[in-house]
């Protein structure tokens, strides 16, 4: 892949191209930063060209909460119109999102690195680039299948879980800004929630419409509201839930090398 562009949230706050690129064989050339005018307002880029033994690369990362040089602008409040057609007009072959979440499965513990397989969208706020006339857009299958199953293999050798592990989920989508209640979380589960966060199908949903391969990394974060087998009343902190997904780096750095390294 010749141009990767990389999303990140609570998840992951800014791109430094560091030891892991180099020991990929793949070294930093040049990085500008860049501002992209879209119809929705203006979205700051971060542009890196890589070098690697046979050819150059490109990530270009976005800051999904950008706001005015820092990652503070609310889930709500975010223009993805603007950053994902700025990805587009930045030329990316396709586009890896990062996400913080909360687990609700069992098995997704805080700390894992899983993929979302599927999502759960009941907030009836519209996402679309089609607002004048009826465009119906298939989600089907909303992430790119072949990009998953290449970031599956690369999650379960870099976390060590052999073939059992699941590591597909389903996302739920919350309006936010604020965390769900105990019994909001038990709803969710039982519609097929696995994991809950505020912003990533929105991103999906405009990358299906133009047609810009879009898979999603999910870091489990911290439980769900109630969910806490130490702690069931225990409350939700945001700087918290920001630091345990920013030390769960390794894996993510390791999906992004796996697709700029292939040969689609």
């Amino acid at each position: 892949m010749k141009r990767l562009g990389v999303i990140g949230g609570t998840g992951l706050i800014d791109m430094s191209v560091g030891s892991e690129m180099e020991h990929a064989g793949l070294a930093l050339v040049r990085r500008d930063d860049v501002t992209v005018e879209t119809p929705w307002g203006e979205v700051p880029l971060t542009c890196m060209r890589l070098s690697s033994e046979h050819e150059e690369k490109e990530l270009i990362f976005l800051q999904r909460h950008h706001n005015a040089g820092q990652a503070s602008k609310p889930p709500h409040m975010i223009e993805h119109r603007a950053n994902m057609r700025a990805l587009l007009d930045a030329g990316c072959d396709a586009v890896l999102a990062v996400c913080s979440v909360g687990a609700i499965a069992a098995d997704f513990h805080p700390g894992k690195v899983g993929l979302a397989e599927q999502y759960i969208d009941f907030t009836g706020v519209a996402t679309t680039f089609h607002d004048a006339a009826a465009v119906f857009t298939s989600v089907t299958e909303p992430f790119d299948p072949s990009m998953n199953t290449s970031l599956e293999a690369v999650l379960r050798i870099t976390q060590s879980y052999d073939s059992d592990e699941r590591l597909m989920y389903t996302y739920w989508l919350a309006q936010g800004p604020h965390f769900e209640t105990k019994a909001e979380i038990d709803a969710i589960e039982q519609l097929g929630g696995d994991m809950v966060g505020m912003t990533m199908p929105r991103e999906a949903k405009l990358a299906r419409e133009l047609e810009l391969p879009y898979v999603a990394v999910c870091i489990s974060s911290n439980w769900a509201a109630g969910r806490d087998p130490d702690d069931s009343v225990a409350d939700l902190d945001h700087h918290a839930v920001s630091s345990q997904a920013n030390r769960r780096l390794q894996p993510v750095w390791a999906c992004m090398i796996e697709l700029l390294n292939s040969r689609e």
